[in-house]
């Protein structure tokens, strides 16, 4: 994990952040480009950190796998007209196309696999009841049901992003809030306060290695004047 991460950071970053989309929200019997053109506002999936609620407007690169979703033929829904991504021709040009639509300039791999990630028990089921047993999103004028989610699609990707700056700066300040001294456990573990000092410093350098002058953690920065 530590060598895939290398590869999608780059000018000093060294982190790169975790989303999911689980289950990737995707009606039953609908293609990829039908499920992706409903999402050209915001992306589906979402940030795993327990960081506050983020919108990605924009990232550096990024590894985005795509598993679960059949090839069905790309026919737009009724009302619905047909886009771009319509014009693919397989689904990894799809996502593909969906990524550089979403995050141009940044750079992206994708991958669609079709096995999709099975739920069967000991798996919770702590799903919607209006999945399918395949895990696809039903009619919701057809009820719900009380069958056992089987597998689910899913969406998981890496990002080097400018919400890493706000997700390690924030770090570095509930640290530094912190009196360390106070926690005796920690220094007996070998950390000298010196040592420790120097990794905040560390910490602070990093997350300014993802400002950017744009961006979705632009209103919500403070310069550390600590």
């Amino acid at each position: 994990m530590m060598h895939f991460a290398d590869s999608l950071t780059f000018s000093g970053r060294k982190a790169v952040a975790a989303w999911a989309a689980l289950p990737f929200p995707a009606f039953s019997g609908s293609s990829l480009p039908d499920t992706l053109s409903a999402h050209q506002q915001d992306v589906p999936w979402k940030l795993l950190s327990s960081w506050r609620e983020q919108k990605v407007s924009c990232c550096f690169a990024q590894s985005v796998v795509l598993r679960g979703i059949c090839k069905e033929k790309a026919t737009s829904c009724p009302g619905q007209p047909r886009s771009p991504l319509h014009s693919c021709e397989s689904p990894e040009q799809v996502l593909q196309q969906y990524l550089h639509t979403q995050f141009p300039g940044a750079f992206s791999t994708s991958h669609v696999l079709q096995q999709p990630c099975e739920t069967r028990p000991p798996f919770p089921q702590f799903f919607s009841p209006l999945l399918t047993s395949r895990g696809f999103v039903r009619d919701k004028a057809q009820g719900s049901s009380s069958a056992a989610v089987e597998s689910i699609p899913v969406l998981a990707a890496l990002q080097s992003s400018p919400v890493l700056h706000s997700l390690l700066s924030g770090l570095c300040r509930e640290l530094r809030a912190r009196d360390a001294r106070h926690c005796s456990s920690f220094f007996t573990a070998g950390v000298e306060q010196d040592d420790f000092q120097e990794a905040l410093e560390e910490l602070n350098t990093l997350s300014q290695c993802y400002e950017t002058g744009f961006g979705a953690d632009g209103s919500e920065d403070e310069a550390d004047s600590d």
